[in-house]
């Protein structure tokens, strides 16, 4: 609706109406707006915002929007929305472009800058070096509170968060960190070193983004120091980068657990082929693996002719026991996410497993003992074996999805592979063979 409207003030003219409504517009919305529209007219607006809100939108555009304006706006109008962007936004937009795009803003930079962004582009990807921005304050120890905030003032237009400033030494090594509240509370003669407080929450730039999030997370914090293997200072991680990272892992877990190849492109902008090829590969390997299960049913042909009844409680059974899998690993892995579950849980989650299988496996079994006698009218004993299955199957598959993912974290491998999908395929190996198994035995008939 938004779009139209603005397509229409384009279409008659009527630029002054369009600054005018610009103005009453959140930066996020508009950049909503400019993607949807095609790149004269997209161009045309971005050309109307103010130099404070352009970068901002800019900041906030899709990554194909982006790389089209930045192709082709005047390299003069670049440089000064590069100039106004903070330096990890800036870090994350690079890091998009096409190399043609990185070169034509390189070279409108200054030499000091060009080091600073080749380093950080050098950081491995999902680490804290590759999220952290260099826009903080820091303070010396030996200052007093007014030396303090007068820097605060002179620095703070220029970074992103004044709320904790960062004391180091002459070296740059961290001695501590005082908060904005804490400054303005303290008399003007104190020194900084009086109320800083030294133990301090920080990681070094190459630990995994994925920690930086459990920290934030764990401590309430607003932003956190990244040091180097020495110790030293080089930036800061704020909580609006993290907000973005846990979000980027929640997706990637969800994509994981639901056999899909992760993949940073939206859903509506990804191309036909594109979501065809994240996809295709785990529907591949679990197409493989359920011959498996062809194989085993195979084995049993001979007890499946004899007692036609029970092939048809085998969808039944294999899919109660993939659907319990799924729930327990769904559960532990998401605990092992949040920091709830760690490797040395692995007993506690096996007990808990066995506990919940055997009250759900018992109230389920019993429950599908009186439908098939009564509803099914099939004999007790046929009944019998497919409560017991039951019974067994989601013990098994509770047990496999509450260790599987615990397996998987000790072996350095993301849980979130050992999601429904994988369970079901093993599970439903497993149902097979305990149903023909018991079946064999109380039917009496040889396998």
């Amino acid at each position: 609706m938004m779009n139209e409207k603005f397509l229409e003030l384009i279409a008659n003219k009527k630029i002054s109406s369009i600054k005018e409504q610009l103005k009453a517009i959140q930066p996020v919305d508009i950049a909503e707006i400019l993607d949807e529209m095609d790149n004269v007219n997209s161009l045309l607006i971005f050309r109307l915002l103010p130099k404070e809100t352009a970068a901002e939108v800019f900041s906030h555009l899709s990554t194909d929007k982006r790389t089209e304006l930045s192709m082709l706006v005047r390299e003069d109008e670049l440089k000064l929305i590069i100039e106004d962007l903070y330096f990890d936004d800036m870090i994350d937009y690079l890091e998009e472009m096409p190399a043609n795009v990185v070169k034509r803003i390189l070279k409108n930079t200054s030499e000091v800058e060009r080091k600073l962004i080749n380093q950080f582009l050098n950081y491995p990807d999902n680490s804290a070096g590759s999220i952290m921005t260099i826009e903080y304050v820091d303070l010396k120890a030996n200052m007093t509170v007014a030396d303090a905030l007068q820097r605060v003032r002179k620095t703070a237009p220029d970074k992103e968060t004044i709320y904790t400033c960062y004391v180091t030494n002459s070296l740059r090594k961290m001695e501590g960190i005082v908060s904005l509240k804490d400054l303005v509370l303290a008399p003007v003669d104190t020194t900084i070193r009086e109320i800083m407080k030294e133990k301090w929450i920080g990681v070094n730039t190459h630990d995994d983004q994925e920690e930086a999030a459990a920290l934030f997370k764990k401590y309430d914090l607003l932003s956190m120091p990244v040091v180097d293997n020495e110790g030293r200072l080089v930036g800061i991680i704020t909580i609006d980068d993290i907000v973005d990272v846990i979000d980027e892992e929640n997706t990637e877990d969800f994509q994981k657990m639901h056999a899909i190849q992760p993949s940073d492109e939206g859903y509506l902008e990804a191309g036909v082929f594109s979501l065809a090829k994240v996809r295709i590969l785990w529907l591949l390997i679990l197409m493989f693996s359920a011959t498996f299960t062809g194989y085993i049913i195979r084995q049993y042909e001979g007890l499946l002719q004899s007692t036609v009844a029970l092939a048809a409680f085998i969808p039944m059974l294999m899919g109660t026991g993939g659907n319990a899998g799924a729930q327990s690993s769904s559960l532990v892995i998401r605990g092992i996410a949040l920091g709830e579950v760690e490797l040395k849980d692995f007993f506690k989650v096996i007990w808990r497993e066995v506990r919940v299988a055997v009250i759900v496996g018992v109230a389920l079994g019993i429950l599908n003992l009186l439908r098939i006698i009564f509803l099914e009218g099939s004999s007790f004993n046929i009944a019998l074996v497919v409560s017991l299955t039951l019974l067994i199957t989601i013990t098994a598959a509770k047990i496999m999805g509450g260790i599987l993912p615990l397996l998987a974290k000790s072996l350095g491998i993301d849980p979130a592979i050992m999601a429904s999908p994988l369970i079901s395929t093993i599970v439903d190996a497993i149902t097979l063979i305990t149903y023909f198994t018991i079946a064999g035995a109380i039917l009496g008939i040889a396998i």
